[in-house]
Formats: C-alpha cells, sequence, structure tokens
C-alpha cells in the first residue's frame, strides 16, 4: 500500500467518521451487520413510515453511543429518499448545547434544518405567524441583554427571513447560557404555540406542496439526543426522563413522520411505559445491539466475526470483493490471527474496533499491523477504560458476567453508558448482556 493508499486507508479507519452511505465514496465501506443484530430495524422504520404515510408517525431508535445508529439513519435517509420522500436529518451535536437540552430548544433546532431543506425543494411558504413569533424572541432577547449587533432582525414576513432569523436565534442559544436560559424563559409557556406555528407555517403546507409535486411528504430524523447529559434536575427528575417522558407528548406533536434517537438508559427507566405511550404513540423503541462475536453460550460467532473482518478491509480495498479482501489480509496485518483479536476484543462495538485500528494506525505509521502493536493498543484502551471503574460497579459487572442480564437500577445504566456492559440480541438467543472484552481477565472480576 502505497503512501496516497494509506492516508485514504487512515482518514476511513477515523472512529468519528460517520458513513453517509448516500455517498458513493462513503458507499464501499458499508457493511449490513443485519443477519447477525436480529432484525433488520432500518427497513421495519422504513416500512412503518412508508405504510402509514401520510399519517404521521413518531418512533423511537437507540442503542450504544457509537454502536453505529448515525450510520443506519443515514441508510435509512438514503432508502426513504429513493422512495420519493424528502427526508430533513439533523445532527444535534451540530445545533444544540448537549449538557443543557430542554424542549424549545430541541423544536428550533428542527425548525432550523426543516426551512433549510424546503429551501432547497423550492416550496413557496409563507411562514407569517411562524415568523411573528421569532420576533417577539429577538424583541424579548434584545434588553436586557445587549445583542442587537449580532441579532439585528430581518423585518421580511417571508421563507428567507424566517430562515435568517431563525439561523440566528438557534446560533445564539447554542453558545451563549444566558440567552438560552432567557429565551427558555420566554418560549416555555409558549411551546405549543411554537408547536402550531410550525406544523402550520411550515410542516403541514409544506407536506401539501410536495404531494402535488409527486413526493410522497417530509420525514425528520433527530440524530444524536442519544447523548443529551443525564443529569439530575433541581424537581430530582433525571434530565433525560424530563425531555422524552414528562415532555414527550409534545415532542410527538410534529405533523409529519418523525424519528428520534433516545438515551439506551430509558430502556431501563421505570417510566419505559410510560415513554412508549407519550412519545413512542404506543410503540416500543428499537434498539441498535452490538454484532456479536461470540453467542450466549460462549461460543464464537463466527458470521459475526467475518462481517467484523470485513469492516476492516472493505476500508483498505474497497473496490474488491470479500473474498478479494481476505486474499490480501496479510496486507493489513501481519496474520489473520492479529486481525481476529482486533475483532473479538471490540466487543461488536463498531466504534471501538476502529478506534483500536486507528491507535495502532497512528503509532506504526506503516501496514501491515502487528500483534505487538495490537496488544500495546489494547492494553492502552484498557488501562484507560478501567480507570473510571469503581469499586461498586466491579461488583455489578461480576453480576452482569455471570447472569447475563442488567436491571433498572441506576448502578446498571451507568455501566451501560459508560460502555462497560454492551447488550447483544439474536434470533437464537434473543437479548443478553456481555463485559465489554477489554475488561475480561481482570483481577477485579476474580
Amino acid at each position: 500500500m502505497d503512501r496516497n493508499e494509506f492516508k485514504r486507508f487512515f482518514r476511513a479507519c477515523n472512529p468519528s467518521k460517520t458513513i453517509w452511505i448516500e455517498r458513493p465514496e462513503d458507499r464501499d465501506y458499508y457493511i449490513d451487520f443485519t443477519s447477525v443484530r436480529g432484525s433488520d430495524i432500518v427497513e421495519q422504520l422504513g416500512e412503518t413510515i412508508s405504510l402509514l404515510s401520510p399519517d404521521p408517525t413518531c418512533q423511537l431508535f437507540t442503542g450504544h453511543i457509537g454502536c453505529g445508529k448515525s450510520t443506519e439513519l443515514l441508510r435509512l435517509k438514503f432508502e426513504l429518499e429513493k422512495q420519493g420522500f424528502v427526508v430533513v436529518y439533523i445532527d444535534t451535536r451540530d445545533e444544540l448545547e448537549m449538557g443543557d437540552v430542554d424542549v424549545t430548544d430541541v423544536l428550533l433546532a428542527i425548525a432550523q434544518k426543516v426551512l433549510d431543506t424546503l429551501e432547497q425543494q423550492s416550496l413557496d411558504l409563507k411562514p407569517g405567524y411562524f415568523n411573528e413569533l421569532l420576533e417577539q424572541c429577538v424583541q424579548f432577547l434584545l434588553t436586557p441583554i445587549e445583542l442587537k449587533a449580532e441579532m439585528e432582525f430581518n423585518p421580511e414576513i417571508s421563507f428567507l427571513g424566517a430562515k435568517m432569523n431563525l439561523g440566528k436565534i438557534v446560533a445564539k442559544t447554542k453558545d451563549s447560557p444566558q440567552v438560552r436560559d432567557r429565551l427558555r424563559d420566554y418560549l416555555e409557556p409558549k411551546t405549543n404555540t411554537l408547536l402550531q406555528a410550525i406544523n402550520g407555517d411550515l410542516i403541514q403546507p409544506a407536506n401539501v406542496q410536495l404531494h402535488k409535486q409527486g413526493k410522497e411528504g417530509l420525514v425528520i430524523i433527530i440524530d444524536s439526543l442519544d447523548r443529551v447529559d443525564n443529569r439530575k434536575r433541581p424537581d430530582d427528575k433525571s434530565a433525560v426522563e424530563y425531555l422524552f417522558i414528562t415532555r414527550g407528548e409534545q415532542l410527538k406533536e410534529l405533523k409529519c413522520h418523525v424519528v428520534y434517537t433516545i438515551p439506551l438508559v430509558l430502556m431501563f427507566s421505570n417510566e419505559r411505559e410510560a415513554l412508549k405511550q407519550r412519545l413512542g404513540g404506543g410503540n416500543a423503541p428499537m434498539v441498535l445491539p452490538m454484532v456479536p462475536v461470540k453467542l450466549a453460550d460462549g461460543q464464537n460467532c463466527e458470521k459475526g466475526l467475518e462481517l467484523l473482518r470485513q469492516a476492516i478491509l472493505a476500508r483498505a480495498f474497497p473496490k474488491l470483493s470479500p473474498k478479494e479482501r481476505r486474499d490480501r489480509i496479510t496486507e493489513v496485518v501481519d496474520r489473520p490471527e492479529t486481525l481476529d483479536l482486533l475483532c473479538r476484543i471490540s466487543g461488536g462495538h463498531v466504534r471501538n474496533l476502529l478506534s483500536l485500528l486507528f491507535r495502532c494506525l497512528q503509532q506504526s505509521k506503516q501496514l501491515p499491523i502487528t500483534r505487538d502493536r495490537l496488544e500495546i493498543a489494547i492494553r492502552q484502551e484498557r488501562d484507560d477504560l478501567m480507570l473510571a471503574i469503581t469499586e461498586l460497579e466491579w461488583e455489578l459487572l461480576k453480576k452482569v458476567s455471570q447472569t447475563k442480564k442488567v436491571t433498572g437500577e441506576d448502578q446498571y445504566q451507568i455501566l451501560l453508558r459508560s460502555l462497560f456492559v454492551f447488550e447483544y440480541r439474536t434470533n437464537e438467543f434473543g437479548r443478553w448482556f456481555d463485559l465489554n472484552p477489554l475488561l475480561e481477565g481482570a483481577p477485579e472480576l476474580t
């Protein structure tokens, strides 16, 4: 592999890179793990939207951070667009301060991205009432906070005027806690009014015009809300329970198809049924599990391991067939067993798989990766992970290792959020939990 190919491989292995399957250059890197994850969740999400359209739907999607949710949601976007839907994809990390998120923040971010997308569709919308509401927000913000130089309001009651004004508000509220709190004070009592403005001036007129153009309608995918900080609120309720359960009925009121990512810990909350009814419309959240590297009975999952191997080899040889890639495996690692170790130690967590590989590439700066180099990277990752584990958590980890189960207790939720424990599902064994393989063999577990 020459220098240019190594550079391309290095970039493709960046664990922070999301595969946008609609891009031909990314599509070659995509590996479909559906056959070992128990079900095709993207197909289920898409079919629900297609079959129930034009009636609006609200669906919930979750899984471990880094397990591949964004890639799958972008596949959903790609598939729905092929069917004629107009899809608004929102990565909330770009629009919101994830350590401090409330309902009105989410709704404004959604409205901004809807406006951006509808502009690209050349729709003739006149969001008069919505823009009037934005003007009221800006005028409220201008005093006592001096923001006039930065937030001069566009007086044009038009699509463009709304887009410009909302962009300024969303950007300022993300950057400034003071502005964020003040805007919430104003909008919180008007949440239903804000919803009516978004629905009445943006979503519903857009759907009418899209149908006239022969389109299927509007779909909004809200990604990365699973990263909302789960801090305790002054009322002793967790931030995620407040956002998704207490305020869930309002988030569900958008008059189009919506898919929300939610934190995995909500699956173990005592309020799970309330979440299902208020935000999910009676439907349970769909969970994207890990890729199994071994089964609940301890046997290797060869099919899962092979797909993980291909996830690495496809980044090295994107234009080759799976068999042709396997024939060139020693150009990437010194021997096949090295790649197998990398796949097993990742636990089927795709970002962890790439993170370990990326660390090897950063340190060796060449291929093939040797077994010694990989073992050094594993030791470093293990040491970093174990620094955060408390004595109580070690005891909980022992129980998970023995029972393959996780309960709804708060301590167990920490194990999931910290990636100490992974969830797996297959048709043969159903659902089970197991330790992050980086922790296996730790003296604290004996």
